[in-house]
This record gives C-alpha cells, sequence and structure tokens, in this order.
C-alpha cells in the first residue's frame, strides 16, 4: 500500500540507513529463525523446516477471474452481502472449523470510480476516505493486482488445510469495499485469523517487508484492546514464516529492523474485533524489490509464507 491516502498516513520514514540487518528474529517468533537472512546476499526460498510449525502445503495458483458482466453500476455502495461468498470448508484437515479473512488491499477498478473511493467514511477515532487505487511498480503492475494474486493462492493454501476461507473482495465489485467495511466483514465472519495484503510505495533503495499490528486504542467505536495481543501473535509468526519462506528480510527504513511497526490510524485495524494485521511484502518503486513482487514464483513463496504463519498462529 502507499504511504499516501486513506488507511495508511504513517510517520514520517526515517531517512538514516541502518547498517546490514543483524537483528534477530527469533526475539520476535520463538523458534522461527535461527537467525537473520541478510536481505543482498540470501539465496533460494529459505524453505527450511527447522521452526516445528506446520507447513502449509504448495499448489498451483487459483486461476485469476475476470470482472463479472453483470457487476453493479458505478456509483452503487458496495457491502459486506457483496463481498464473495465463504468458502466450503474441507471435509479434513488441521483448520478444519477456522475461518480466514483474506483482505486483498485495493481493488483493481478503484481508478474508475474515484468519486466514491474519495467519500469519507469513519475509521472509529477520526474520517478518511473510502479507499485508494493503490500504488504500483514505476513498469505498471499494480498493488491491487498483486494482492489480489497473492490473496488467491493464500486461499488455496489454506482451503487445503481444511480453513473456511473468505476474501473482502475478488474483483467482483466495481470498488472498495471501503476500508471500514473490509474490517466489518472480517468481524461479521467471526474470523480467527484476518491478514490484509498489500505492497508499499516508498522510495528507491528502500527495501523489505514489514507487518503491522494493532496499537491499543478506545475511541469512538473503535475498541482494539481485546485484539491487541493475538494480532500481535499472529504477526510475529507470519513475519517469522515470511522471512524463512521468501528470503526477504525486514523493512530497512521502517520498523527499526524488527519487520514490525505498531499503528493507532488504519481503520481496517482500529475497528477490527478479531485478530488482525496488515502486511507490506516489499516496496513495488524499488526495482529489486519490484523484481520479486512482479515474479510469479515469489508471489508463490509470498503466499505460503503468509499462509504458514497463519496456520501456526492457529495451531497454537
Amino acid at each position: 500500500m502507499s504511504y499516501v491516502g486513506p488507511d495508511f498516513e504513517p510517520p514520517q520514514p526515517r531517512r538514516s540507513r541502518r547498517g546490514p540487518l543483524t537483528v534477530a528474529l527469533a526475539a520476535l517468533v520463538p523458534g522461527a529463525l535461527l537467525g537473520w537472512l541478510v536481505y543482498e546476499t540470501v539465496g533460494g526460498s529459505g524453505d527450511g523446516g527447522g521452526s516445528g510449525e506446520a507447513t502449509v502445503r504448495s499448489s498451483p495458483p487459483a486461476a485469476s477471474s475476470t470482472p463479472s458482466d453483470d457487476a453493479k453500476e458505478p456509483g452503487a455502495s458496495p457491502s459486506s452481502s457483496d463481498a464473495p461468498a465463504t468458502s466450503a470448508p474441507a471435509a479434513s484437515g488441521p483448520l478444519k472449523g477456522k475461518v480466514v479473512v483474506i483482505d486483498p488491499g485495493h481493488n483493481p477498478s478503484n481508478f474508475q470510480h474515484t468519486t466514491e473511493i474519495n467519500r469519507r467514511v469513519n475509521i472509529g477515532t477520526n474520517w478518511k476516505e473510502c479507499d485508494t487505487t493503490g500504488t504500483s511498480t514505476n513498469d505498471g503492475y499494480t498493488e491491487a493486482k498483486f494482492t489480489l494474486d497473492v490473496a488467491r493462492r493464500m486461499r488455496t493454501l489454506l482451503e487445503e488445510q481444511g480453513a473456511t476461507v473468505r476474501l473482502t473482495q475478488d474483483d467482483d465489485l466495481p470498488y472498495g469495499p471501503c476500508v471500514d467495511e473490509r474490517a466489518r466483514i472480517g468481524n461479521a465472519a467471526k474470523a480467527d485469523a484476518v491478514v490484509s495484503v498489500h505492497a508499499d510505495g516508498s522510495g528507491a533503495g528502500n527495501r523489505g517487508f514489514h507487518v503491522i499490528l494493532p496499537g491499543a486504542v478506545h475511541a469512538g467505536a473503535a475498541d482494539t484492546r481485546a485484539i491487541v495481543g493475538p494480532s500481535r501473535d499472529l504477526g510475529e509468526r507470519v513475519a517469522g514464516r515470511f522471512v524463512a519462506v521468501t528470503g526477504s528480510a525486514p523493512s530497512n527504513y521502517i520498523g527499526d529492523g524488527s519487520g514490525l511497526v505498531t499503528r493507532k490510524d488504519l481503520g481496517g485495524l482500529n475497528l477490527s474485533t478479531v485478530p488482525k494485521v496488515f502486511i507490506e511484502c516489499g516496496n513495488m518503486r524499488d526495482s529489486k524489490d519490484a523484481a520479486l513482487l512482479t515474479s510469479g514464483a515469489w508471489r508463490q513463496k509470498a503466499a505460503q509464507g503468509i499462509s504458514e504463519g497463519i496456520v501456526s498462529f492457529l495451531r497454537g
């Protein structure tokens, strides 16, 4: 997600460069890693099995869907009833009975509905625009396409584990859903875990991923106090498995090398009543990160890393 627009107005990014990343992710995710991978030198998938966590089986990505011909007319307001139906749970698997909501950031058609996505909505503590178009690589590969592709791959992997999976949008809505509705979809599903998938739009040279955790907020319609603890657990496990599977290192420009950032200004987190985190999988505006984000093979690794973190969280 770009650092410009609703639901993501971060603190000013630090311009100073940290030295080589040496912060141990094992301090964040017990048993997930034996040490940090250095971003410029790591190779391969890093799919080590030494963590003792459940592993999600790889599978071919789900086929991409195309917008339906009967999409709602422009100006209509998407709602949870318009979101994709919950998947049928598998007959068996370690996640049988668990509900996972995947929130692909932005919508491929948002750019066609600027009036609608600029409408301000209540995020509990204040008001922000419904949504944004997201960012893109310098070559035009959009964040919305990236997030939807990763989300569909995650759905396939998690359904194989027996989970019931719901996407907040599957390129089947004219725009959105708005950031407040995205939170309500997870709440209404009584999700055991929600992950919102994004990619950043920071400056060139800024590399790596970070997971955004909800801070303790109790104001207006927002009350995250009950989900702060479990959301941190979810975020730490996602970060640990993301490193292990993708070989990516934590952000070198936000999070002080930890790969974790706590925020109190995101409607998608503030309005959630179930454990939820955001993940920025990389920086689309950096050529090296963009080469990863535009690779189907790497997106499969990203989907697997995030999914394994969810499986680890749900299995305890």
